[in-house]
């Protein structure tokens, strides 16, 4: 999403156009056959759901709106969804998440990380949250992990963890007051990947060479869209 003169422009297509992903369906299935895709445009071109669906339905709130389709597209089942392009958020099919596991992670569990004084105290305060919980609502893991209100730090902390892939994100939600009645706007909700699709799932490409993941993901992005090496790192950070 360049900035012209000042505004923000979409790199999109119009809804009549062949090629344009017009429901969530349709863009689950688009990245399954691709494998990953950040929401946004960036330094590859046709690397994004931008790109690929009706620019002048962005937050509109319709059927077309691929911001909406971010709370239909069920977590874990085909895609997961978090903050993994560069601290920009987008999705990565399934059977692709123990390539980006093993890169991000270096082969780490986060207990092991921490213990190796790899990660920070403030990302153990997070993680420590999920020992016990399936699932927190942003404003919760906030709270509970004890970042004061406005604190900078939870973004970058949280941002790490999700480019890490120790968190994703499991949908949006809203909160609920006293007496149980939802308010406000939808909020993400995190969990880990390992309570989605299994800790033998996601670590199952913990025998390979981290640099061996890293380099099929960069060999998918040249591939497909014939992204050099520095072009594709950019990217995915």
């Amino acid at each position: 999403m360049p900035k012209e003169n000042g505004i923000w422009t979409l790199r999109g297509l119009s809804l009549e156009e062949p090629g344009c992903l017009r429901s969530p369906e349709e863009l689950e299935a688009y990245v399954e056959r691709v494998g990953f895709l950040p929401l946004f445009a960036g330094a590859v071109p046709g690397f994004s759901v931008e790109e690929h669906t009706a620019a002048d339905h962005w937050w509109t709130g319709d059927r077309y709106d691929p911001w909406e389709w971010r709370k239909s597209l069920p977590a874990g089942r085909r895609l997961l969804y978090g903050k993994f392009f560069a601290g920009k958020a987008g999705y990565i099919a399934r059977d692709w998440f123990p390539e980006f596991a093993n890169w991000r992670r270096n082969g780490y569990d986060f207990d092991s990380l921490y213990e190796d004084e790899l990660a920070s105290h403030r990302s153990k305060k997070i993680m420590d949250l999920f020992r016990d919980r399936e699932e927190l609502l942003s404003p919760e893991v906030r709270q509970l992990a004890g970042f004061a209100s406005g604190e900078k730090n939870f973004e970058g902390a949280i941002t790490a963890l999700q480019m890490q892939t120790y968190l994703v994100s499991a949908g949006l939600r809203q909160r609920q007051n006293k007496a149980g009645r939802p308010y406000g706007w939808a909020v993400t909700v995190y969990t880990t990947p390992e309570r989605l699709c299994g800790y033998d799932f996601v670590t199952s490409r913990y025998a390979d060479e981290p640099l061996a993941c890293r380099g099929r993901i960069l060999e998918q992005l040249r591939t497909l869209y014939g992204a050099g090496e520095a072009a594709a790192l950019a990217a995915l950070g």
